[in-house]
Order: C-alpha cells, then structure tokens, then sequence
C-alpha cells in the first residue's frame, strides 16, 4: 500500500522542526566557547566551525519548513495556491537553499559574506509577504483559509515570520563573528571581545523568545486547537 503524499511531507516537515530546534540549541551552547577570551585563538575557532556545522542544519530546517508547510497546506484546502505555483515555490526554495549551502562551503571568506548578504535579503521580501498574509488572513481578507478552527494555519504562519526576525538577528551575529574574528587573529584586541560579549548576552535573550516560539508553531501544528 503506497504511503499517503501529505504523510510524507509531515514527516519532513517534523524532521525540519526538529533540525532548527535542536541546531539553535547547538548553536547557543557552542558559542559561549567561542567568546572566551581564555581560550586559545585556535580553539575558539574549533567551536566556531563547530558552530557553524550545526547552524546549517538549523537553516535548512527553517527555510524547508515553509514550503512543505505551504504544499500540506494547499493539500488541506487552507492555502488556494497549487498547481504550477507549487512547482515554482519549490524550485524558488530549492534555489535559497541552495545559496544557503554555498555560503556555508565559502564561509568565513568574502565571498561567504556577500552569500551571506543575499541570503539576509531574500528574507527582507519572505518575511513582510508572510506577515501581511497571515495577518490579512486572521482578519478574514485571506489569502489563508481562517475560519472557525481553521485560524491555527494563519496563527503558525505569522508566528513563524516573527520567528524569522528573531533569525534574521542572528544571522547578523554570526556574520559579525566571522569579520571580529578575522581581526582577533591579527592579535589581542579588548574592543573587539567586548562586542563579542555583548552580542552573546543580548542573543541569549532572544534564543529562549526563539526556542518559545518554534515549540508554540509545534503545538498549533499539532492540536490544531484553534
């Protein structure tokens, strides 16, 4: 008996769940060792590939979940849009994974930064269309289908656009890193630990509204109470 398309995909989509949770939580964890100024310069760089390797998981769980999201959603009648433009949302996301992945093979180069820079971008225009959607939807103006019991795929929606934010924000931490980093190597440099610093206490806050926020789009996936 063959297995169900939409089955599938849910398996996938928890997969990717499971890859950006369980990455952050890596990623958090490694880079105290990274801003410990009594470590040595080349262990500090150990945790930061080893940083690095774990938050490409998390990426790719992020940017997967939406299409799949989106597919099953077409599947359950909840979205209208199907057909060729599924083909295309999906040949669109394959191609940001892909740049995704690239500035991963290039990182900490400059051509790893500017791969990096496009990748930012591309979550400028992902991030306003989501949010307008699913706010537009809440309110009954659609594109999503949000009546009575049915508000839950409008709701994982816009939580998962705020989730990119938050993101987006760390995005910007690991790119600083990689350029503090390049002037650490050079010698001692004070300022440069203390912006190292700073931008781990501030992401230490972010990460629990993060890993908040991705466990609440789980539980709206799954009971689907509202």
């Amino acid at each position: 008996m063959p297995i169900a398309e939409v089955l599938v995909l849910r398996w996938l989509h928890i997969l990717a769940m499971v890859y950006w949770l369980g990455g952050e939580w890596g990623v958090f964890q490694t880079s105290r060792h990274v801003v410990d100024p009594s470590l040595s310069m080349e262990e500090r760089r150990r945790h930061m590939e080893t940083a690095y390797r774990i938050d490409i998981l998390a990426r790719t769980g992020i940017i997967l979940l939406l299409p799949l999201g989106l597919h099953m959603g077409n599947m359950y009648g909840l979205q209208p849009f199907g057909g060729p433009w599924l083909w295309g949302m999906w040949v669109a996301f394959g191609g940001w994974l892909g740049l995704c992945w690239a500035a991963f093979a290039h990182r900490e180069t400059d051509l790893g930064v500017r791969l990096t820079l496009w990748d930012e971008r591309i979550r400028y225009f992902v991030i306003p269309v989501l949010l307008v959607s699913a706010v537009l939807s809440l309110l009954g103006l659609g594109p999503f289908l949000a009546g009575p019991g049915l508000m839950w795929f409008s709701y994982k929606i816009l939580i998962y656009s705020l989730l990119l934010v938050i993101g987006l924000y760390l995005r910007f931490v690991m790119r600083e890193w990689t350029q503090l980093f390049r002037v650490l190597a050079e010698g001692p440099n004070t300022e440069v630990e203390r912006k190292l610093a700073k931008s781990l206490r501030f992401g230490k806050r972010l990460a629990y509204v993060y890993w908040v926020g991705i466990a609440a789009t789980a539980f709206l996936g799954t009971t689907k109470f509202i």
